[in-house]
């Protein structure tokens, strides 16, 4: 029996990973998986994955994209949700802001360089036409942190995916003012150069379980109450999610590569792109 540990965030898109290991799915197939939660996110990961604190995490695409330009020794595994991510626009309920253009040249939290939270304002501030040198940034770790930040005054803004951040709105603690999806099918799976070389047979075996479970989720018995149950989300907002979202059993297309390359370095949050080989095995 092969032990891996993967690496992922603690939300509700990991499910078919979890129903996986509770089954004993992979264990079928003599792997023995433990699931690590990264509250922080993909740069907490990218970390993880080079100190080998993980095998194989399930990453954002333009944060698993920006490591490999930018030296990573990563490779794409496949993609694991091909539908875009929605990151809600969130201030502190009480602030003064209360347009998108209100947050111009305030302070975005963020959960630490690299991270989908630090892209995304890139690409929402882009997409307002802001100048993108004049961004600033505080960094708060994860969620919790970025809570506690916007309440403290020592960030203005923060963007996360919309329906984790949901019962925070619902509370009354934050506020939205919008939603800024991803341009690129929004989470791949990753590992390093290293650990394929010695492993290829070996993610084979643990996609099989994984991808049949992904691909049939939407069909299960009383799915939408059983998230909900899970992830203290209301039944509605699941329906509404699960009717945006759309797993992959596929590798990333060497257009969704180009593309999203071609935006970190419109940004100037990449330096050079890379071909498409140098993403995937």
């Amino acid at each position: 029996m092969r032990k891996l540990k993967i690496g992922g965030v603690p939300e509700h898109f990991n499910l078919p990973w979890h129903l996986c290991i509770e089954n004993g799915d992979f264990k079928k197939n003599k792997i023995d998986v433990s699931w690590i939660d990264f509250h922080g996110g993909t740069g907490e990961m990218s970390e993880a994955l080079k100190t080998g604190e993980v095998d194989i995490a399930v990453m954002l695409t333009e944060g698993s994209i920006k490591e490999i330009c930018d030296g990573s020794p990563f490779k794409i595994i496949q993609t694991y949700i091909k539908s875009p991510l929605m990151w809600g626009i969130h201030v502190h309920a009480d602030s003064d802001f209360h347009k998108i253009e209100d947050l111009k040249n305030q302070t975005a939290a963020i959960s630490r360089f690299g991270s989908g939270s630090h892209l995304m304002t890139y690409v929402h501030a882009h997409n307002q036409n802001w100048n993108t040198e004049h961004l600033d940034f505080k960094i708060t770790q994860n969620l919790a942190g970025a809570k506690s930040s916007l309440t403290d005054g020592t960030s203005d803004y923060f963007l996360w995916e919309h329906f984790t951040t949901k019962p925070l709105v619902d509370e009354g603690i934050f506020r939205r003012l919008g939603d800024e999806p991803t341009p690129w099918p929004c989470f791949v799976i990753v590992t390093t150069h290293e650990f394929l070389k010695a492993n290829s047979e070996l993610v084979t075996a643990l996609l099989e379980p994984l991808n049949q479970k992904s691909k049939t989720l939407k069909s299960f018995h009383n799915i939408q109450e059983r998230i909900s149950e899970r992830y203290h989300l209301k039944t509605k907002d699941v329906r509404n999610w699960l009717s945006i979202t759309e797993w992959s059993q596929r590798q990333i297309s060497e257009r969704d590569v180009h593309l999203t390359q071609k935006k970190l370095k419109e940004l100037n949050l990449i330096n050079q792109e890379k071909s498409y080989s140098e993403f995937i095995f």
